[in-house]
This record gives structure tokens, sequence and C-alpha cells, in this order.
């Protein structure tokens, strides 16, 4: 698979306590996107943020540790990444989901071995 020039990105953050199913969230997106054929997927851990909620999550307090804030990241096209789109909304996600225009300069795939 290559994939270069325009591109879309999804960013979804959650919560690194949140689940599905007894799985990490950010796991069951990942999953999916690979389920889905998307180009790549990968998760950041955050070290510190807030959300709607207005409470500031962050790795320096010890009694606030917990609930990090977690981005995971997929890029792919535009059709690949909107229809995977309904995938979230089934996950009943609390959190924020934002898609950006990208230019893809480099991306190298694995070949098929036929």
């Amino acid at each position: 698979m290559t994939l270069s020039g325009r591109a879309l990105r999804l960013t979804v953050f959650v919560d690194d306590t949140d689940t599905w199913h007894h799985r990490p969230m950010y796991t069951e997106i990942v999953h999916r996107a690979h389920a889905a054929g998307l180009a790549g997927a990968s998760v950041f851990r955050g070290m510190e943020g807030f959300g709607a909620t207005q409470v500031v999550h962050t790795t320096r307090l010890l009694s606030m540790a917990d609930d990090l804030p977690v981005a995971v990241v997929v890029v792919d096209t535009e059709e690949k990444v909107r229809a995977f789109l309904p995938q979230l909304d089934e996950l009943l996600i609390e959190g924020l989901a934002v898609l950006d225009e990208v230019e893809v300069v480099h991306y190298r795939g694995r070949r098929a071995a036929w």
C-alpha cells in the first residue's frame, strides 16, 4: 500500500481509563481501524490535559495520575477515514474527535508477498 498526497487525519481524544467491553478504548479503536484496512493508527499518551469537565489531569500529582488523556491518530484517504467514523459512534465515546486535512510526504507500507 502506498499513501501520498492529500489525506485525512482523525484524532480521537479519550481518557486512558475509558474501556469498551473490558478493553481499553484506545485499543479497541486501533483494532477497528486495522480491521477496516486503514493505513495506520498510533496511540499517544498525554502527560497533562483537561476536557469538557474542566478537571486537569496530570502525571505530576500522584493522586491525579489516572484518567490521563490519550490521543488515537489515524491517517488515510478521506474516503476511508470518513467511512470509518460510524465505528466511533458504535463505541459511544465520551471524548473529542477531530478531522484535519494533511499531506502525506512519505509512507512506505508493506508490499504484498505475492
